[in-house]
Protein backbone atom coordinates (compact mmCIF):
# COMPACT_ATOMS: atom_id res chain seq x y z
CA UNK A 1 0.00 0.00 0.00
CA UNK A 2 1.97 2.95 -1.01
CA UNK A 3 1.34 5.46 1.40
CA UNK A 4 1.62 9.69 0.81
CA UNK A 5 2.44 12.18 3.03
CA UNK A 6 2.61 15.78 2.20
CA UNK A 7 4.49 18.81 4.29
CA UNK A 8 5.35 22.34 3.58
CA UNK A 9 2.24 24.37 3.54
CA UNK A 10 0.95 27.29 4.92
CA UNK A 11 0.27 30.93 5.05
CA UNK A 12 2.30 33.66 3.02
CA UNK A 13 2.07 36.89 1.54
CA UNK A 14 1.52 37.16 -2.56
CA UNK A 15 4.76 37.65 -4.07
CA UNK A 16 6.48 35.00 -1.62
CA UNK A 17 7.45 31.37 -2.11
CA UNK A 18 6.80 27.69 -0.86
CA UNK A 19 8.15 24.25 -0.81
CA UNK A 20 6.16 21.26 -1.14
CA UNK A 21 7.43 17.91 -0.11
CA UNK A 22 5.46 14.24 -0.43
CA UNK A 23 6.89 11.63 0.65
CA UNK A 24 6.08 8.60 -0.22
CA UNK A 25 6.17 4.71 1.38
CA UNK A 26 5.35 1.71 0.91
CA UNK A 27 5.56 0.78 -3.07
CA UNK A 28 7.73 -1.85 -4.67
CA UNK A 29 6.48 -0.62 -8.61
CA UNK A 30 9.40 0.09 -10.52
CA UNK A 31 7.34 3.04 -12.17
CA UNK A 32 5.44 5.38 -10.61
CA UNK A 33 3.89 8.40 -12.25
CA UNK A 34 3.12 11.13 -9.05
CA UNK A 35 2.04 14.60 -9.13
CA UNK A 36 0.59 17.57 -7.33
CA UNK A 37 -3.15 18.55 -7.18
CA UNK A 38 -4.65 21.39 -5.87
CA UNK A 39 -8.41 22.18 -4.69
CA UNK A 40 -9.51 25.83 -4.39
CA UNK A 41 -12.56 26.48 -1.70
CA UNK A 42 -15.57 25.97 -3.63
CA UNK A 43 -14.12 24.39 -6.89
CA UNK A 44 -13.30 20.97 -8.24
CA UNK A 45 -9.78 19.82 -7.69
CA UNK A 46 -7.38 20.06 -10.18
CA UNK A 47 -3.70 19.11 -11.60
CA UNK A 48 -0.85 21.38 -11.34
CA UNK A 49 1.58 19.45 -11.67
CA UNK A 50 3.17 15.58 -12.26
CA UNK A 51 6.60 13.65 -13.05
CA UNK A 52 7.03 10.65 -15.04
CA UNK A 53 9.00 8.13 -13.65
CA UNK A 54 11.79 9.03 -16.24
CA UNK A 55 12.22 12.63 -14.76
CA UNK A 56 9.54 14.45 -17.53
CA UNK A 57 7.36 16.92 -15.79
CA UNK A 58 4.14 17.89 -16.95
CA UNK A 59 2.75 21.56 -15.79
CA UNK A 60 -0.79 22.87 -16.51
CA UNK A 61 -0.69 25.74 -18.45
CA UNK A 62 -1.65 28.42 -15.44
CA UNK A 63 1.09 27.97 -13.48
CA UNK A 64 3.92 27.80 -15.92
CA UNK A 65 6.97 29.61 -15.23
CA UNK A 66 6.03 29.81 -11.34
CA UNK A 67 5.81 26.00 -10.48
CA UNK A 68 8.44 23.27 -10.20
CA UNK A 69 8.02 19.80 -9.74
CA UNK A 70 11.16 17.61 -8.50
CA UNK A 71 11.82 14.42 -7.26
CA UNK A 72 14.53 12.95 -5.12
CA UNK A 73 14.60 9.31 -5.79
CA UNK A 74 16.51 8.43 -2.89
CA UNK A 75 14.44 9.66 -0.35
CA UNK A 76 11.11 9.18 -2.45
CA UNK A 77 10.33 12.46 -1.81
CA UNK A 78 8.38 14.68 -4.51
CA UNK A 79 8.78 18.67 -4.31
CA UNK A 80 6.60 21.39 -5.25
CA UNK A 81 8.72 24.72 -5.72
CA UNK A 82 5.49 27.51 -5.60
CA UNK A 83 7.66 31.28 -6.32
CA UNK A 84 5.26 34.40 -6.94
CA UNK A 85 2.25 33.08 -5.08
CA UNK A 86 -0.98 34.74 -6.06
CA UNK A 87 -3.95 34.73 -3.58
CA UNK A 88 -5.53 32.55 -6.35
CA UNK A 89 -2.83 29.83 -5.33
CA UNK A 90 -4.98 29.32 -2.32
CA UNK A 91 -6.27 25.68 -1.68
CA UNK A 92 -5.72 22.59 -0.45
CA UNK A 93 -2.41 20.74 -2.31
CA UNK A 94 -2.60 16.82 -2.48
CA UNK A 95 0.09 14.87 -3.76
CA UNK A 96 -0.60 11.47 -5.82
CA UNK A 97 0.85 8.55 -7.34
CA UNK A 98 -0.19 6.10 -9.27
CA UNK A 99 1.96 2.74 -10.61
CA UNK A 100 2.58 3.36 -14.40
CA UNK A 101 5.55 4.87 -15.85
CA UNK A 102 3.95 7.92 -17.53
CA UNK A 103 0.92 10.41 -17.45
CA UNK A 104 -0.24 9.57 -21.02
CA UNK A 105 -2.82 11.49 -20.63
CA UNK A 106 -4.49 15.08 -20.57
CA UNK A 107 -3.26 16.76 -17.32
CA UNK A 108 -6.42 18.42 -16.86
CA UNK A 109 -8.14 14.76 -16.58
CA UNK A 110 -5.79 12.71 -14.69
CA UNK A 111 -7.38 12.93 -11.89
CA UNK A 112 -9.43 9.85 -11.62
CA UNK A 113 -6.48 8.04 -12.53
CA UNK A 114 -4.05 8.21 -9.75
CA UNK A 115 -4.45 5.52 -7.56
CA UNK A 116 -3.04 7.08 -3.98
CA UNK A 117 -3.36 10.64 -2.38
CA UNK A 118 -2.23 12.01 0.43
CA UNK A 119 -4.07 13.95 3.10
CA UNK A 120 -3.26 17.44 1.53
CA UNK A 121 -1.26 20.41 3.21
CA UNK A 122 -3.26 23.85 3.06
CA UNK A 123 -1.31 27.01 1.33
CA UNK A 124 -2.73 29.88 2.21
CA UNK A 125 -1.98 33.24 0.19
CA UNK A 126 -2.98 36.73 1.45
CA UNK A 127 -2.53 40.13 -0.01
Amino acid sequence: QVQLVESGGGSVLAGGSLTLSCAASGYTYSDICMGWFRQAPGKQREGVATMDSDGTPTYAEFVKGRFTISKDNAKNTLYLQINSLKPEDTGMYYCAADPRPRLGIDLGIAEMTFRYWGQGTQVTVSL
